[in-house]
C-alpha cells in the first residue's frame, strides 16, 4: 500500500487500539510504523498486538515497522503518608533518602544517585514541570529545596533535574528483560529513553548487537551537549518533546527541534517528532489549529516521520488521529511552498562516491522527469543516501531482509519492499521494472532512475546508477 505522501506516522497501540481490527484499521488510515510502549503493558499485551501487525503485514504485502520503546530510568518520589499535600511557594522541602512515608516538609526520594550528585542551584520538576523547586543545601543523605512554584504533591510523581548529570545507564533491569523479550518477538526498532551520552549508545549497541536499529530519544539537556557524537551512534533520533519540554524551557523546545531535525538529515539519518502533536484529539474528534500547524512544521522541517501517543494509544479517536495525521502531511507536502523549503535545507554534499552517486539519482530523477528512483539496498544505507537528498519523485527501496525492509518503512519518501537479492545487471533492470509497475509507482513509458552498489549484495558500496525507459 503505497502511501502518496512523504513522511511516515508512527502510531503508538495501546488500551484503544490492541484488537487486530484496530489495528488494521490504523495502518489503513495512514500508520507506518507501531510503537509498542514498555512503559505500560505486560510482556502478553505486547505480544498479541506484534502477532496481530505480523498478521496485517501478510495481509497486505508491505513491510510494516515495529518500534519497541523502552521506559528507561525513572526517578519518582516515595509515598506521602497522609495523602496528597500542598506544596506553598517559599516554603522549604527536605528531600532524604528514604523509602518510609513523608510529608509536605519531609518528601521520601528513594534514588541515592540523585543525593549523591544534585548541588545546591539545581531545580527539580515534579510531575512534568507543574511543581519546580530550587535546592538549596546539601547532606549526606539528604538536600533541601526552595519550592518556587507550588501546587498539590502526590505520591510517586516523577522528577525531572534539567542541572543535574547522574550517572544512570538508559537500560534497567526492566529495560533488559524486556529488551531480551523484544529482541526474540523481532522488532525492527529500540527507542532508548533518557539518553544522556554517547556511552550510553556503546551500552545498547553491546546487547542488542545489530538485532534491530538503535533510536535515541533525545530528552536530556546532557544529551544536547554532546549530540553529534550521540547521532554519530545511532541509527536514528527521536525529538521527544515531552520530557524535553520539562528539562528545558519551552521556549527553547522549536529551535531544539530544527536543530535537531537538521543534524539527522545532514548526517543521514532517520528523525522522528513526537510527543503531544495532536493531544487534544485524545477527548476530542479534531485537532486545534495550533496543533495541526504543529505537525505542519515537522514536515515542513523535513522530519522523517512524526509519532502519536496517547492519541493513539489510549484516546477516544485513534482512527480520526492518524487519519488526520495523514491528511496533514499530505496537505503540507502539496503546498506550494513545500518544495522551495525543502531545498533550501538542503544539506552541503559529502565528498564520497556512494554520497555523491546518492545525489545524483535524485538530480538525474528530477531533470529527466522520472517517475520513481529504484534503491537496491542491503543494509539501508543506500535508501537513506537517496532520502538524505530529499528527491521529487518516490523512493522505492528494495531489500533482500525483511528486517532491513522494515526499518525503511519510517524512512521519507521510501516505499519500502523485500525482495529476493541480484546478482547481475540484467536481474537489477529486471527486478526493478517488475516491482515499481506492480506497486503502481510507475507504468509503461515512463523512465526510472536505478541505484546500486556493484558488486551486488556488498553493503555499503553505492557506486551504480542507470536510467531505464520502461
Amino acid at each position: 500500500m503505497r502511501r502518496n505522501r512523504n513522511a511516515k506516522i508512527i502510531a503508538t497501540l495501546g488500551p484503544a487500539s490492541s484488537s487486530p481490527e484496530m489495528i488494521r484499521a490504523l495502518f489503513d488510515a495512514g500508520a507506518d510504523v507501531f510503537r509498542l510502549n514498555f512503559s505500560h503493558g505486560t510482556h502478553d499485551d505486547h505480544k498479541r498486538r506484534f502477532d496481530a501487525i505480523r498478521v496485517i503485514e501478510r495481509e497486505v504485502g508491505d513491510p510494516i515497522g515495529i518500534l519497541q520503546d523502552l521506559q528507561g530510568p525513572k526517578i519518582r518520589i516515595g509515598i506521602l503518608k497522609s495523602g496528597p499535600v500542598k506544596l506553598t511557594p517559599d516554603s522549604m522541602v527536605r528531600f532524604r533518602l528514604s523509602s518510609e512515608p513523608g510529608d509536605a516538609q519531609d518528601v521520601p526520594l528513594p534514588h541515592p544517585e540523585v543525593v549523591r550528585n544534585i548541588l545546591p542551584g539545581h531545580l527539580l520538576m515534579i510531575d512534568d514541570g507543574k511543581l519546580r523547586l530550587q535546592v538549596t543545601q546539601c547532606g549526606d543523605d539528604y538536600f533541601e529545596a526552595r519550592v518556587l512554584v507550588g501546587g498539590m504533591l502526590s505520591d510517586r510523581k516523577g522528577v525531572n533535574l534539567p542541572n543535574t548529570d547522574l550517572p544512570l545507564s538508559p537500560l534497567t533491569e526492566k529495560d533488559r528483560t524486556d529488551l531480551t523479550f523484544g529482541l526474540s518477538l523481532g522488532v525492527d526498532w529500540i527507542a532508548l529513553s533518557f539518553v544522556q551520552r554517547p556511552m550510553d549508545i556503546i551500552e545498547a549497541q553491546g546487547l542488542i548487537k545489530k538485532r534491530a536499529g538503535i533510536m535515541a530519544k533525545i530528552e536530556k539537556p546532557a544529551a544536547l551537549a554532546c549530540i553529534e557524537d550521540i547521532v554519530t551512534l545511532v541509527d536514528a533520533v527521536m525529538v521527544a518533546r515531552g520530557d524535553l519540554g520539562v528539562e528545558i524551557p519551552p521556549e527553547d523546545v522549536p529551535g531544539t527541534q530544527k536543530e535537531l531535525v537538521r543534524l539527522c538529515r545532514r548526517v543521514g539519518k532517520p528523525v522522528v517528532v513526537a510527543t503531544q502533536m495532536l493531544e487534544s484529539m485524545i477527548q476530542t474528534p479534531s485537532p486545534t489549529r495550533a496543533e495541526a500547524s504543529d505537525v505542519a512544521t515537522a514536515i515542513y522541517d523535513s522530519a522523517d516521520a512524526v509519532m502519536l501517543s496517547a492519541e493513539s494509544a489510549s484516546g477516544q479517536f485513534p482512527v480520526e488521529a492518524v487519519a488526520m495525521m495523514d491528511r496533514i502531511i499530505s496537505h503540507t507536502e502539496g503546498h506550494k511552498l513545500y518544495r522551495s523549503i525543502i531545498d533550501a535545507l538542503q544539506p552541503a554534499p559529502e565528498n564520497s562516491i556512494p554520497h555523491a552517486v546518492a545525489a545524483a539519482a535524485a538530480d538525474v530523477a528530477d531533470q529527466i522527469g522520472a517517475a520513481a528512483i529504484v534503491a537496491f539496498t542491503a543494509s539501508g544505507t543506500t535508501a537513506l543516501r537517496v532520502a538524505r537528498k530529499r528527491p521529487k519523485v518516490p523512493i522505492v527501496s528494495l531489500s533482500p531482509a525483511a528486517g532491513t525492509a522494515r526499518q525503511l518503512a519510517l524512512l521519507w519518501g521510501a516505499h519500502s519492499m523485500v525482495a529476493e537479492d541480484i546478482a547481475s545487471y540484467d536481474e537489477m533492470v529486471d527486478r526493478a521494472r517488475t516491482q515499481v509497475l506492480s506497486q503502481g509507482a510507475a507504468k509503461q513509458g515512463d523512465s526510472i532512475v536505478i541505484i546500486a552498489g556493484v558488486p551486488f549484495g556488498r553493503p555499503g558500496t553505492t557506486n551504480n546508477l542507470r536510467v531505464i525507459r520502461l
